[in-house]
This record gives C-alpha cells, sequence and structure tokens, in this order.
C-alpha cells in the first residue's frame, strides 16, 4: 500500500467547472500529481453539521447548493458511488478520538465536493465517502478530526479538505456581479495572508497555525466567516504529526481572489 499525502483544496465556484482559469487547469492535472487512491474522504465546507458527521450514503446524488450561475452547472452529474463499509471506518477512527460522531445516511455531493472531483477524477470511479465540519468549532478541533484520521492515508486513502484559502465573499460578489471596483488595498491583504499559511504550513508549526486568527495578518478581510478556512486545518491533521504543508497551487482571481492549494506529508 502507499502512504498518500492529504490534500488541501480551494474549491472555487461552481464554475469553477467551466471556466478557463490556472486554479481549473490545476485540478484537471490533480491525478497526474498523486498515485491513484483506492476511496477518498473529503471534508466540504459546504457540508455543515453540529459535530462531526460521517456520510454512509452508498449513492450519493447531487447538490445544487449555489444560485445566479449558468444553467448547464445544474445539469452536472458526479456519479461516483459511496463506501458504506469505508465510511464506518471513519466513524469508527473518529470514535476512538474521542470526537462523538454522528452518521449521515443519505447527503448528497455539494459544490465543494464535486466540482474539484469532476475535474481531478471526471471517470467518477473512485468510492467517495463525506465528512462534515462544524462551523461553530475552531482549527483545533478540525485539526483532531484529520488527525484521527490519519491512518487512512497509510491505506491508500486520499484525505481532502475543500475549502478557500481566502473567502470574502461581499468582496467577490461586489465586483463579480455589481460591476464594483475593488478595493484596492484588498490584494495586498490577500498576498500577505496566504503567504503567511504557505510560511507556517511549511515550517509545520502547529501551534501558530491554530492561532491563526490572532497571529495571521487580515484574518477578518479574508475570512469574515471561519466555515471555508477549517477544512485545511482538517487536511493538516490527516498528515499526522511533524506534518509540513507544500504549497502546490497559488493563483488569483480578479486580482484578489486566492485559489492557494497544498499537499500535506
Amino acid at each position: 500500500m502507499t502512504t498518500l499525502p492529504s490534500l488541501f483544496i480551494s474549491h472555487g465556484g461552481p464554475n469553477i467547472v467551466i471556466s478557463d482559469t490556472p486554479a481549473r487547469h490545476y485540478l484537471e492535472a490533480l491525478s497526474s500529481l498523486l498515485p491513484r487512491p483506492k476511496a477518498i474522504v473529503i471534508s466540504s465546507a459546504h457540508f455543515e453539521t453540529d459535530g462531526v458527521a460521517v456520510v454512509t450514503d452508498p449513492a450519493p446524488e447531487m447538490m445544487y447548493d449555489f444560485r445566479g450561475f449558468a444553467p448547464e452547472l445544474y445539469e452536472m452529474v458526479y456519479p461516483a458511488p459511496g463506501d458504506p463499509a469505508l465510511a464506518e471506518r471513519v466513524f469508527g477512527l473518529l470514535g476512538e478520538a474521542g470526537l462523538s460522531p454522528s452518521r449521515a445516511a443519505r447527503c448528497g455531493y455539494d459544490h465543494g465536493t464535486w466540482t474539484p472531483l469532476k475535474l481531478a477524477y471526471p471517470q467518477a470511479d473512485i468510492p467517495v465517502v463525506q465528512v462534515s465540519i462544524d462551523p461553530n468549532r475552531d482549527a483545533a478541533w478540525h485539526h483532531a478530526v484529520g488527525r484521527a484520521l490519519a491512518p487512512l492515508r497509510g491505506e491508500d486513502i486520499l484525505v481532502i479538505g475543500s475549502g478557500h484559502i481566502t473567502h470574502n465573499l461581499r468582496a467577490f460578489f461586489s465586483v463579480v456581479r455589481q460591476g464594483a471596483e475593488p478595493d484596492p488595498a484588498l490584494p495586498a491583504k490577500v498576498k500577505a495572508f496566504s503567504d503567511w499559511f504557505a510560511d507556517e504550513l511549511s515550517k509545520g508549526d502547529t501551534q501558530a497555525l491554530l492561532d491563526w486568527k490572532h497571529r495571521a495578518p487580515f484574518p477578518a478581510e479574508n475570512h469574515p466567516t471561519d466555515e471555508h478556512l477549517m477544512p485545511i486545518f482538517f487536511a493538516y491533521g490527516a498528515a499526522g504529526e511533524g506534518a509540513h504543508g507544500r504549497r502546490v497551487h497559488d493563483s488569483v482571481n480578479h486580482g484578489f481572489f486566492a485559489n492557494d492549494s497544498y499537499l500535506f506529508q
């Protein structure tokens, strides 16, 4: 068996699957950069529960959890199967770690899951198990959830956190949908924030990273709410003790919306 890295993806909007952007092209090439996994365990920022939940659905359907995008996006299907046996393994690992998981018998693929996987693994022939985030819990808690699942990486299972390194939607939609000019100070604040994460992850400074709200520059400007950053701590935790992160993609949309992705080992 192969010990796979864990992965954090900035999944972008659902239109990433039809937009000609560097982030899309990176995801399209992702499967060539990694050994083929036998299954995927993914935590999306759009799957929120109280505590941590594991999806046991053998055949998840589609969720079109977005509005105002191209009609063709609402017709796309990603028919990857679930894996109830693996879901029970995930449930057991989380329980052993004292995290009191719950099971979700039915849960479709939200766009934080299906859009990056459709680009990376378009054949949809790799089973997928979904794990939730809790928007009311902090970075340390999500790191612990990922850490509990670290053994899976030695079983040819790819563990992914799907969120966004920056996620100021108010600024994004004011520019994209209302035609406003972006705050001229925002690109520098986004770069400072994303570069801070790149530096601290490369050093594996867990203490600093888990205290990101106090140590990272401009946290509120980049994450008015926390949920889209929590999957990076999930993926970092899944890499196990002494892990380091390597930024493997960094591009920017509209001058300020960063799309960084990381491999953790």
